[in-house]
Order: structure tokens, then C-alpha cells, then sequence
């Protein structure tokens, strides 16, 4: 049984580095720069091991497409990095941002101070789908029951050393807040295959069991959409859905373990290729069309 810590970073950072355990108080960049095997990374590594390598050794700044939805993060759950407002001068005469040098020099100083800079048509955004989550009685009630807020699971899972960081966690329950074009059941359900939110939820509660030695109850999606009027969806997946993320963790795993010895981390194959089932059938109507 791993011990759950509220301590300073200091402690933290040792801490981390030497045994499984619950981490509150970590800091996204600390929790970033941990070597341990995070979901993002296993469906990376699925993708792509070359890039997932690449990736590893080439850290990446912040990315301007996720500014929304970390801002919403921090509204909704009251950690993280503040939201500011770009300021008229690096605005065009429409309302968007400026591509400009100057723009983009202030808003690299905005997040070296922690911040996340936004237009002002995103803060209204920001503002309205948090108050959107808020009035949904399905999320309110998993916010107000699960009081843990970004906190940071390590533990070795079958001999990987992972890691996870659960937006709303208890020990008990869990839950991640997403940000959406759609977020209808069809159209989240749609999500979860492209972006592999099914091995998310799986690697979260494989890492959770790993270093408490108990199984989640339950681990609940929450999902606000960007755009007017902001309606949210909350799901947890299927049996269906868990077995498909429990195979593809386990795939990781192997292949993680696999490339880490081997020190190769394959890019393309080499292989013949069969056109996609709509190619084919997008080449018979048009020969139907043409006759």
C-alpha cells in the first residue's frame, strides 16, 4: 500500500523518485518531467515509437490548442495555471490574435509567470463553460463528492514505471474534465476512439491499483463543449471499451520494455497497401455515375 502525501515540493520531488505513492501538491511541470510512462506517452508510443522517442528527448513548449481547455482546468477545478486575457495592442482590428513577433514574444513571458493567455472571445468561453459544468447535476455531484484536484499517481505496473495525473481523484472514485467540439454521447464516443481515451481511462485505473492495490470504483468522463450553448456530457465507458484499453495497455507495456532493452524505437514499416474500403467504394459510384 502506497502512502498518500501532502507535503512541501521538496519532499515531493524526493520522494518521487524513490518509491510508488499519491502525490498532491505536484507541480505540472515536475510531473511532466517525471520519466515515468504516462497515458499520453503509451498511445504515442502505440502510434509511433520513433516519434515517442523523438518526443521524449525534444520536449515540446506549450501548444496554443490546448490554452482553452487548460484554462477551463483551472476554472473548473480551481488548480492550475491562471488564465489572462490578450490585451488589445496584440489584438487584430477583427478581435483575433496577432501573428506578430511581438505578440508571440509576450505571450512566451506570460506562461514563463504561470499564466495561459486567451483572447477575450475564449474567456467568455472559458467562463461560460465552467459555469455550464457547474449546472449540470451529474458533474456537480462528482465535483462536490471527489474532493482530490490534480493529483499524481506513480507505481510500477508490470514492470513499467508509470505515472498518471487524475484531474478529480479520491482514492476512491475518479474523473477527467474534457474540453469538446462535440460532446454528445455519439460524438464522444467518437473521441475516445481517435484519441484513445478508452486506454486513458484504462492506464489511470491499471496505475491507480498498482500503487494502492485497490480497484477504482469508478471513473467518470466530464465534457464541455466550446461552443454555444456549452452543453456538457458526462460518461464512463463500457466493459467493452476497458477490455479493448486493457489490451492496448498491456501492448505498451510490452513494447515499452521491448524498445527501452533493444535501445531501437521502430519508425514506418516497410508494406504493401490495400486502399480503404470508402476509396473503393468512392471509385464504383463515380464509374456508376460516368456509365
Amino acid at each position: 500500500m502506497s502512502e498518500r502525501l501532502q507535503s512541501d515540493p521538496a519532499t515531493i520531488r524526493a520522494a518521487m523518485g524513490e518509491r510508488n505513492g499519491i502525490y498532491e501538491n505536484v507541480s505540472e511541470a515536475e510531473y511532466h518531467s517525471h520519466p515515468a510512462l504516462s497515458s499520453t506517452g503509451a498511445r504515442r508510443l502505440l502510434e509511433s515509437p520513433a516519434k515517442f522517442q523523438y518526443e521524449r528527448t525534444h520536449p515540446r513548449a506549450g501548444r496554443t490548442a490546448f490554452d482553452l481547455g487548460t484554462a477551463v482546468h483551472t476554472k473548473v477545478l480551481g488548480t492550475g495555471a491562471s488564465a489572462i486575457a490578450y490585451p488589445d495592442e496584440h489584438l487584430t482590428p477583427g478581435g483575433n490574435v496577432s501573428e506578430k513577433a511581438a505578440t508571440k514574444a509576450w505571450a512566451e513571458e506570460q506562461r514563463a509567470k504561470g499564466l495561459t493567455p486567451i483572447s477575450p472571445g475564449q474567456m467568455h468561453a472559458v467562463s461560460a463553460m465552467s459555469e455550464a459544468v457547474l449546472a449540470k447535476p451529474e458533474a456537480r455531484a462528482i465535483l462536490e463528492a471527489v474532493e482530490g484536484r490534480e493529483v499524481s499517481v506513480f507505481a510500477d505496473v508490470e514492470g513499467v514505471a508509470s505515472r498518471a495525473r487524475f484531474d478529480i481523484y479520491n482514492g476512491v472514485r475518479a474523473g477527467d474534465l474534457k474540453t469538446a467540439a462535440d460532446a454528445s454521447p455519439a460524438g464522444f464516443n467518437k473521441a475516445v476512439a481517435r484519441y484513445g481515451y478508452h486506454i486513458q481511462d484504462c492506464w489511470y485505473a491499471e496505475t491507480h491499483e498498482a500503487a494502492t492495490g485497490s480497484q477504482l470504483e469508478r471513473f467518470d468522463f466530464v465534457v464541455a463543449e466550446s461552443s454555444a450553448p456549452y452543453l456538457v456530457g458526462v460518461y464512463d465507458l463500457d466493459f467493452m471499451w476497458e477490455q479493448l484499453g486493457r489490451e492496448r495497455t498491456k501492448t505498451a507495456r510490452e513494447r515499452y520494455r521491448e524498445f527501452t532493452q533493444s535501445g531501437i524505437w521502430p519508425g514506418y514499416p516497410t508494406a504493401t497497401l490495400t486502399p480503404p474500403t470508402w476509396a473503393v467504394y468512392e471509385s464504383e459510384e463515380e464509374e456508376i455515375q460516368v456509365s
